[in-house]
Formats: C-alpha cells, structure tokens, sequence
C-alpha cells in the first residue's frame, strides 16, 4: 500500500467519537478518529513496511503516526531521528505507543534516556522519564534512585504535564520496587498531591501515587 492508499482506508474508518474524544485529549484536526483496534488490525495486514511508515509519520495525521509506530523498523531509525520524532509529538497517545514499540526496542535506548533527563522539551523529557520509570523497575543497577527521588519532590510541582505522568510512574516505581525508600515515595505523593483527584474507571487503579504503591504492594504480597 502507498501513503496515500492508507489515509484513504484511516479515513473510511474514522469515527466521529472518537475524533471528539481525541480533541478533549489534546489532539488536533489532523486526525480521522480511528479506532485504536482498527489501527492495530490494519497494521497487521500491512506487517513491517519500515518507508510506509515513515511516509505516514511525516504527514503528521494522528492515526496515521499511530499506524506508523506499529509498522516501522526501530532498529533502522537512529537515535538523532528518535530525538526528532520525540519532539515532533503532539499528543499523549502517541508518545505512549512511540515509547512502548519504538524507543523501548532502539539500542541507543540508554543514551537517549540520559539525554532526555536533562532536557527541557515537554515530550522529549517524558520519553526520558519513561524509560528511567522502566529502568526502575527492571534494571535499576547504576541509576541514583534517591537522587530521582530529590528530583521528583523538587521538579514535578512546577513541570509540564507531559512530563507529571511519567515522573509519577517513576515515583510510584520507586515507591513499589525499593521498600527501604518507600516511605519517602509515599510521603513525596501525598505532599505533592499530583492526581490525587483523578478520576479513574471502576476496577482500575488510582495513578495518584500513594494509592498506586500501597496497591501494588498489597497484590504482591499476597501473590
């Protein structure tokens, strides 16, 4: 398929809703409102087709960047065009799915992280907390965990949005994986009271950090 043949087909999927939803969520007009299981079924009848990919990230439409994400090669990108793509991302969404199938699959995964921690671009340090929330949590040998814990306490009342979350998910790693610092997790969430409000579906758990930890602790405990 061309570039030109995949907008067609994103277009005769689009869904008003969901065009409405993305808007709420900070999206733009350059979108159709597709359905996220709609891209991943199409992205499975294309499978990996590394320029059709890039051609769609280029037009900058939101389910066409989607799309892209799950059919590009990351390997083939280099760590100069990830820090691009970074900062051209404009909504959550896709900084989600840009870091779970592409920047968490890049071999110089490491070397943007340590980058992105000291940037000041919104998207750019999300990415980096992101991946620093994942080192966390699976190898955190090397990282100063109570030196994120300084940074958090200090940074993340005056960040961006973008970056609130994914220092959270940091806080709240930290909090669960490191009992000895979880007291100081938990006393750095109820102090800073991030998300404390957030309205979450019933059976899900609170991101608002305290309730996170002590939930996660609770499963694990009994596992």
């Amino acid at each position: 398929m061309t570039a030109d043949e995949v907008l067609t087909k994103l277009e005769s999927l689009g869904n008003e809703k969901v065009r409405t939803l993305n808007i709420r969520n900070g999206a733009n007009d350059n979108q159709f409102g597709v359905k996220l299981g709609d891209i991943r079924t199409l992205a499975n009848k294309i499978k990996i087709d590394h320029e059709l990919g890039l051609a769609l990230w280029q037009t900058q439409n939101l389910d066409a960047q989607l799309l892209s994400l799950l059919i590009i090669k990351p390997k083939l990108l280099s760590a100069t065009d990830l820090d691009r793509m970074v900062r051209q991302i404009e909504t959550a969404q896709v900084a989600e799915w840009l870091s779970s199938y592409v920047i968490k699959e890049h071999p110089a995964r490491e070397e943007l992280r340590q980058a992105w921690m000291q940037t000041d671009h919104p998207w750019a340090a999300r990415a980096g907390w992101s991946l620093t929330a994942g080192r966390v949590s699976r190898e955190p040998e090397g990282i100063d965990i109570p030196g994120l814990l300084d940074r958090i306490e200090k940074e993340m009342p005056v960040a961006a949005p973008e970056v609130q979350w994914t220092m959270n998910t940091t806080l709240a790693q930290i909090g669960i994986r490191f009992p000895a610092l979880r007291a100081r997790a938990l006393a750095i969430g109820e102090k800073l009271g991030i998300y404390r409000d957030y309205p979450v579906s019933k059976g899900c758990t609170s991101p608002f950090a305290p309730i996170w930890i002590n939930e996660m602790v609770k499963r694990e405990s009994k596992a």
